[in-house]
């Protein structure tokens, strides 16, 4: 759109080669919703984060996929606290999501520029026999696949994902869905994300994160899923807070990016990582 100055930057990695790629709009006062979504299917990447500044280091942030608003959108919140400390230096910034103020403070380090955002109040709930026969169903896997050590839940730290671990890496990596079916299923249950983990050891997972409500096969490097597995992980009694854990994700896509978990006793999980910008 003419006069829209759209940033590009990859969350989540120092590299331009990794990571996930977001559209970031440091300025969108007098934009539209219409135009919003024009935007992000523009750009194309899973989200473009719109800010419109309220003073004070506060902003009113709006994050779009190609096809629909999200509520919150964690590697695009990365992305565009990274692009401002680039433009305006570093410290500590304040988005107002719909799900919810959400703290994002930069500081720079040997990786560069890396940010740090503090979710919603995370929670967890149960999934119903039907929904968990029909997604394992889309998804191609059978409850043989699962990892008996971490059941199947719905996480919440801005957005709903259901947390699904495959019992081996092997598993992980051979992912293949049908998509129109997950995404008909995810709509239904109000899901953004399907957040599927492989625990490697007590502190490290790799995960993949199917998103066909946003049009997008699989989001490299997914932030908010990574907040409500942290939430999920201190609600089920997995880690002995105050824990840190290390998500590796986007290596099957041929774009790695490392995500940074630290799970307080209480409130807020914060998930922090670099972000680069990107030529296009």
């Amino acid at each position: 759109m003419s006069g829209v100055e759209v940033l590009r930057y990859a969350a989540f990695t120092s590299s331009p080669a990794g990571g996930n790629p977001a559209g970031v709009v440091l300025d969108a006062a007098g934009l539209s919703e219409g135009d919003m979504l024009r935007i992000a299917a523009e750009v194309g990447y899973s989200e473009t984060a719109f800010l419109v500044g309220r003073g004070g280091g506060r902003f009113d942030v709006r994050y779009f996929s190609p096809l629909v608003e999200v509520p919150f959108c964690g590697h695009a919140t990365i992305a565009s606290a990274v692009a401002y400390a680039d433009r305006y230096g570093t410290g500590v910034l304040v988005f107002d999501t719909a799900a919810g103020p959400v703290e994002v403070g930069t500081a720079v380090t040997d990786a560069g520029v890396v940010a740090t955002l503090t979710s919603v109040p995370p929670r967890v709930a149960a999934v119903s026999d039907g929904a968990l026969s029909e997604l394992l169903a889309a998804l191609g896997w059978s409850r043989e696949d699962l990892d008996p050590g971490l059941p199947v839940r719905v996480g919440y730290a801005g957005a709903f994902h259901p947390i699904v671990a495959a019992g081996s890496r092997a598993r992980l990596a051979a992912l293949d869905y049908d998509f129109d079916r997950l995404a008909v299923l995810m709509a239904s249950e109000g899901w953004t994300t399907v957040q599927l983990v492989w625990r490697a050891d007590a502190s490290t997972f790799h995960a993949r994160d199917p998103f066909p409500p946003g049009g997008v096969v699989e989001d490299p490097a997914t932030g908010a899923a990574a907040a409500a597995l942290g939430g999920y992980l201190r609600e089920l009694g997995l880690v002995v807070p105050p824990a840190r854990v290390t998500v590796y994700q986007g290596e099957d896509l041929g774009r790695p990016g490392v995500l940074v978990v630290d799970i307080p006793a209480s409130g807020g999980v914060s998930v922090s990582g670099p972000a680069v910008a990107l030529a296009w």
